[in-house]
C-alpha cells in the first residue's frame, strides 16, 4: 500500500506510517514522497500534529558547518510540484539556526528563496519553521548568491512566508505554508537524502 493510500485510510496511524517509511530503502522512500498527492499531504499534516522536528532531523550531527543536506520535496501546488530545500549549519559563532534555500526548476526565474530554519518551541503549528522573513548572512561556496525575499519576482513566492514543519518519520517531514501568519492550503513533504 502506498503512502498516499496509507495517509487517507480512515484510521491512519502516523506512528505506523513513520515506521513503514523508515523501513524503506532511500530510493523507495523518495518514490513514495514524489507520488503522494495533495489530499494525502493535507491529511499527513493533520496526523502529524504535535510531532516535533529537531534541527538534527534536518541536518544530522555528522555534518559540519556549511555542509549541504538536501531534502527532496513534493508540494500541493498545481505546477512545479518537485523541488528541493537545501540546508546547512552555520559556522561557529553564528546563532543556533540552520541556513537554507530552495532549488528547482523555478530558481532561475523567481530566485533561490533563502531562509533561516529555527526552533519554535510551544508553537502548535510546528516545532521548526522555515522563515523567509530572514535570510542567512553567509552560505556555502556552491550555493547561489543570497538575495532578500523582497527583491524581484521572489517577493511573490517567498516574501512574508513561514513554512512550519512536523515530523512524519526519521527522514520525512510535512510542512505547511503560512503567509502573513495565515494558514494557506499549501502543504509539502520533504525527504532527507541521508
Amino acid at each position: 500500500m502506498s503512502l498516499d493510500a496509507r495517509s487517507l485510510e480512515p484510521h491512519a496511524d502516523i506512528d505506523a506510517i513513520g515506521a513503514w517509511l523508515d523501513a524503506l530503502s532511500p530510493s523507495a522512500r523518495l518514490a513514495e514522497i514524489r507520488a503522494t498527492g495533495p489530499r494525502a499531504q493535507r491529511r499527513l499534516w493533520q496526523l502529524a500534529r504535535g510531532r516535533a522536528v529537531d534541527p538534527d532531523d534536518i541536518v544530522p550531527p555528522g555534518y559540519g558547518p556549511l555542509e549541504t543536506v538536501r531534502h527532496y520535496g513534493r508540494n500541493t501546488l498545481p505546477a512545479f510540484r518537485q523541488f528541493e530545500k537545501r540546508f546547512c549549519r552555520p559556522p561557529a559563532g553564528e546563532p543556533p539556526v540552520l541556513w537554507g534555500y530552495n532549488e528547482g526548476l523555478t530558481r532561475q526565474v523567481v530566485g533561490p528563496g533563502y531562509f533561516i530554519c529555527r526552533a519554535t518551541p510551544g508553537d502548535t503549528r510546528g516545532s521548526m519553521v522555515v522563515d523567509y522573513y530572514d535570510v542567512p548572512p553567509g552560505k556555502p561556496a556552491d550555493w547561489p548568491r543570497v538575495k532578500h525575499n523582497k527583491q524581484g519576482l521572489q517577493r511573490f513566492v517567498y516574501a512574508e512566508m513561514h513554512d512550519f514543519l512536523r515530523r512524519v518519520s526519521h527522514h520525512v517531514t510535512i510542512g505547511r505554508a503560512y503567509r502573513r501568519d495565515r494558514e494557506t492550503p499549501n502543504c509539502f513533504l520533504l525527504c532527507r537524502e541521508a
